[in-house]
């Protein structure tokens, strides 16, 4: 299998099926270039091929990075914030989260010339995969990066539809590409950019639109919102929110689309006491935690992990990211993926948790 993926320049008018997602997503090799801080706790992480070659995605597609931090591997899928349209290079855009393994490692660790390992592109939250004459994007935090990657892709090419860019932010400090996103909104007649602060920052007090994104912003922001395509990404709370909001106020539903990466939340009834002993399901041991959890046999052990009240790595919840791969110790699960484990990890005994469902009762090394 290819290190780097070494394709010709990006052909913008392939769907995501075309670049590959089905077929099977690439390994790569990637060299961190340089780090940009772009707000108090994000920051920009820039890499190149380790070899020749150029990136071939979709805006909006994330990759699946394998980081060695200390001494095991740890996964996360992080989507590129860089555009298509600018293929010799790929950046991440990452949040530190507190307490957050990956997110803190990156912003303190990482260095220029440092190498990780990712497999991508995967992900089908893409303006490719829903070509439309007019687009409204909201973006909370850091679901701001599958947004500019679509955004700085529509710019670079000059694309001739109408797009309405809306971030919501804690403060107006918190905004991040403030200064790129209104440079595109004064040079381009098609891009109109309004943030949503929810506080006056500590330098800037803020003038624009305050506190929680409601129907009465969207109506004087994109009065026409019911006709355009709709992306959305960021905190689970904000995109129920958001969710609510538009197919309430009449947006058809297959006009609106949003990324997460959130594992499954525990189930009503459920929580940390939840496991083995109860009902007709099968006994997983989690060797790693001690646990023992209860798993019916329709229900993929992620989900049952999550309503027992335990977290464990996951991104996409589809079988494609294989930020959830792990050990099966013992046992047989019905794995149905969506290509995201490699035939030798299968050959390891290696299952993704969140499209396997068991057998039979199973040891995990989890």
């Amino acid at each position: 299998m290819n290190d780097v993926l070494t394709l010709p320049g990006p052909d913008l008018s392939r769907s995501a099926t075309a670049l590959g997602e089905e077929d099977g997503a690439v390994d790569h090799v990637l060299v961190c270039k340089r780090i940009h801080q772009v707000t108090a706790d994000m920051k920009t992480f820039v890499f190149e091929p380790a070899g020749p070659g150029l990136f071939r995605h979709d805006p909006g597609q994330y990759l699946a990075f394998t980081f060695d931090i200390g001494d095991r591997e740890s996964n996360r899928c992080y989507t590129l914030s860089s555009p298509p349209s600018r293929p010799d290079l790929a950046a991440i855009t990452v949040k530190r989260v507190p307490g957050g393994l990956v997110s803190n490692w990156l912003h303190d660790q990482l260095a220029p010339g440092d190498v990780v390992r990712a497999r991508g592109p995967l992900g089908r939250f893409s303006t490719v995969r829903h070509p439309a004459p007019a687009y409204l994007f909201l973006s909370g935090g850091s679901g701001v990066t599958p947004l500019i990657s679509m955004t700085r892709t529509l710019y670079d090419l000059a694309a001739p539809v109408d797009v309405v860019f809306v971030h919501s932010a804690r403060t107006p400090e918190d905004i991040p590409f403030r200064h790129e996103l209104e440079m595109f909104a004064a040079t381009s007649p098609n891009i109109r950019v309004t943030h949503v602060c929810e506080d006056d920052g500590a330098r800037e007090r803020w003038n624009g639109y305050r506190g929680r994104l409601t129907l009465g912003m969207l109506r004087e922001i994109a009065p026409d919102f019911r006709t355009r395509e709709v992306f959305t990404c960021g905190p689970p709370g904000y995109m129920r929110a958001v969710r609510k909001l538009l197919l309430g106020a009449g947006l058809p539903e297959d006009r609106y689309h949003q990324e997460s990466f959130e594992a499954p939340a525990p189930g009503p009834g459920s929580g940390a006491g939840a496991g083995a002993g109860r009902g007709t399901g099968f006994a997983v041991e989690l060797t790693r935690s001690g646990t023992t959890i209860e798993c019916d046999a329709g229900t993929p052990v992620l989900e049952a992990a999550a309503r027992a009240g335990l977290t464990l790595p996951s991104s996409c919840g589809q079988g494609m990211c294989g930020t959830c791969l792990t050990t099966l110790e013992k046992g047989s699960v019905d794995m149905r993926d969506n290509g995201g484990i490699r035939p030798r990890d299968r050959a390891r005994n290696k299952i993704l948790l969140c499209c396997s469902t068991p057998l039979e009762d199973l040891v995990i090394d989890a």
